[in-house]
C-alpha cells in the first residue's frame, strides 16, 4: 500500500473519532439562591393586621399616645376651669341647690387643702407637688405608647393642672390661692362626703386607672409583663423490653 492511500485512510477515519469522542453538554439551569439579608416580605394581609394594631413595618413598638394624653388634659383642664368660672359667677354667696333627690349638691367653697378637703394650710407644698407631677406626667410621655396610660396619666395631668392654677392665680395670692370646689354629695356642705371638683374627680380616676393598669402588669410603655409558662414535663420512654411485650 503506497503512501497516499495511508493518509487518505487516516483522513476518512479522524472525522469519526472525534465524532465519539466528544461528550455531549447539557445546559443546566442556574438557580439563584434568596438574599439572606433581605429575609421574607410581609404579605398584604399581615400587613394590613399591623396597621390596624398600630404596629409599623419597620418595628414593633406601637405609636406614641402623646396626642391622646395631650387631649384628654386639655379637656378636663378646660372643662375644670369653666365649672368653676360658673360656680363663682352663680354660686357663691348663693344657697345649695339640690340635684337628684339631695344625691348631689350645688354649693360654694374655697379650699386652702389638696383634694377632697384634704391637707388644708399646705397650699404652697401642693402647688410644688402638682408641678412635680406635671413634669414627671411629660419626662414619661417621651415614651408612653399605651393608651391605658394615656387616659390615666391624662385625667391626672388635667386636673393637677387645673387645682395649680386656682393655686397660682386665685386669691389670696400666687402659691397660696384657694381652690374653688361646688360638688358635694348626700349633704349641702360636705358634712358626708368632702365638698370637690371636677379636677379632683380626673386626678381620683386616673390614679384608679394607673394602679389597675399595674396591677395588670401593663407599663407605660406598651410591655405587658406575663407569666412564664412552666417547662413541659418529659413523658417516660418505655424500654425496649416493654416494647417486645407489648407486640
Amino acid at each position: 500500500m503506497s503512501d497516499e492511500s495511508k493518509a487518505e485512510e487516516k483522513a476518512a477515519d479522524k472525522p469519526a473519532e472525534e465524532q465519539v469522542s466528544e461528550p455531549e453538554t447539557v445546559a443546566t439551569p442556574v438557580i439563584e439562591a434568596p438574599d439572606a439579608e433581605e429575609g421574607p416580605k410581609p404579605s398584604p394581609a399581615k400587613a394590613e393586621d399591623d396597621e390596624d394594631e398600630g404596629f409599623s413595618f419597620t418595628g414593633s413598638l406601637p405609636e406614641l399616645k402623646t396626642k391622646l394624653l395631650a387631649a384628654l388634659a386639655a379637656v378636663v383642664l378646660a372643662l375644670d376651669v369653666l365649672t368653676k368660672v360658673v360656680s363663682v359667677a352663680f354660686l357663691e354667696d348663693a344657697d345649695p341647690i339640690q340635684l337628684f333627690g339631695g344625691v348631689l349638691y350645688l354649693t360654694f367653697v374655697r379650699n386652702p387643702g389638696a383634694a377632697f378637703g384634704m391637707g388644708e394650710g399646705m397650699t404652697w407644698v401642693l402647688a410644688l407637688i402638682a408641678m412635680g407631677v406635671a413634669g414627671f406626667i411629660y419626662w414619661i410621655s417621651r415614651n408612653l405608647r399605651s393608651q391605658g396610660w394615656a387616659v390615666g396619666l391624662g385625667l391626672v395631668l388635667g386636673g393637677a393642672v387645673g387645682n395649680l392654677a386656682d393655686r397660682l392665680f386665685r386669691e389670696p395670692g400666687p402659691m397660696r390661692g384657694h381652690v374653688v370646689d361646688f360638688l358635694s354629695l348626700f349633704d349641702p356642705y360636705g358634712r358626708v362626703w368632702p365638698v370637690f371638683n371636677v379636677a379632683d374627680m380626673a386626678i381620683v380616676g386616673g390614679g384608679a386607672t394607673i394602679i389597675v393598669l399595674a396591677l395588670l402588669r401593663h407599663d407605660y410603655d406598651g410591655t405587658v409583663h406575663k407569666d412564664d409558662p412552666e417547662p413541659p414535663v418529659a413523658e417516660p420512654v418505655p424500654a425496649q423490653d416493654d416494647l417486645q411485650e407489648t407486640k
